[in-house]
């Protein structure tokens, strides 16, 4: 299997290492301020799933300078708000037989990839375990919350192929399962990162910090209530029928096994990188806005954050 991966930072960095020391033929894009610091094409992952490291076939910052030009699958890891210039680069090399996986955060980046590229061709991974780059090339795994669950959004490509993708990254190492309603569980991500990624990053603590505490409790039931109230509005088909149930599963299944983690955004304000509050709590914002529903919190909550990028 030929892979490309297109954003070498902490999800696309962990995906390379395990799938090219599984011998599969594997390029990377990263920018070009990187390049210098990962030597020899080596990239490597230490954390809960042990220490491996592989040399990739090549990397580049530029796909013009790629020496292959059909893969098997290209898996996109940029920040959602790279995507559309991400996949605007990346349409000529998606061919018939060629899947463009899509490993982000947020909402908005299947709607954006569908504008330039084949549905049939595009397949979501809803990615729910904690990678931190330690240096360019070189990340730690610091948590797995559940499998990479896999699957085409409108179940339009062909199920035994789309499984087979899922294999080749299940036996890499990476835990990984076919669902064909990957969509509603990617919202299930979408809920848990809009209730906790910016409140962890405002408040520079941890995920259980936040729910240990009855007033941030609080607040993230509320952006989980505002959420499920959107999301009835435009016929966003979700997992749980109310929020309360979605709540009740949040506090007692999804917040003790991640308990210890901060999240990506906090350290994107850290290192004065622009975060992806627009695919999370400002697309429920923008979702609200279009139903000329108010989503107080979720709007409070994206303002602060936006505070926090241009005051880092």
């Amino acid at each position: 299997m030929k892979v490309l991966i297109y954003g070498l930072g902490a999800i696309g960095t962990a995906f390379a290492t395990f799938l090219k020391e599984n011998a599969y033929k594997v390029y990377a894009i990263t920018k070009e301020k990187y390049l210098k610091e990962i030597k020899n094409n080596q990239v490597s992952v230490s954390g809960i799933w042990g220490n491996h490291q592989a040399k990739l076939n090549g990397i580049y910052s530029n796909i013009n300078e790629l020496p292959e030009k059909n893969f098997d699958l290209i898996i996109l890891s940029v920040k959602s708000y790279d995507t559309e210039k991400a996949v605007k680069d990346l349409k000529d090399l998606v061919k018939e037989n060629t899947f463009l996986m899509l490993a982000q955060n947020g909402y908005g980046n299947y709607e954006t990839a569908k504008k330039y590229i084949p549905a049939k061709n595009i397949l979501l991974a809803r990615v729910i375990f904690g990678s931190k780059v330690l240096k360019p090339g070189k990340v730690e795994i610091t948590v797995n919350a559940d499998d990479v669950v896999i699957g085409q959004p409108e179940n339009l490509a062909d199920e035994e192929k789309v499984k087979q993708i899922v294999d080749y990254i299940n036996n890499s190492g990476i835990p990984a399962r076919y669902s064909p309603e990957v969509y509603q569980i990617l919202w299930d991500k979408i809920l848990y990162n809009c209730a906790l990624n910016p409140l962890g990053a405002i408040l520079e603590c941890s995920y259980g910090d936040l729910a240990e505490n009855e007033e941030t409790r609080r607040l993230m039931n509320k952006i989980i209530i505002e959420i499920f109230k959107v999301a009835k509005l435009h016929k966003i088909k979700l997992r749980w029928k109310t929020a309360k149930e979605y709540i009740d599963y949040f506090y007692e299944k999804l917040i003790p096994p991640t308990k210890d983690h901060y999240p990506s955004m906090y350290y994107d304000i850290k290192s004065g990188r622009k975060t992806e509050i627009d695919a999370l709590n400002g697309a429920i914002v923008k979702l609200g806005q279009e139903k000329r529903v108010k989503v107080p919190v979720n709007e409070t909550i994206t303002r602060l954050i936006k505070f926090k990028e241009t005051n880092s």
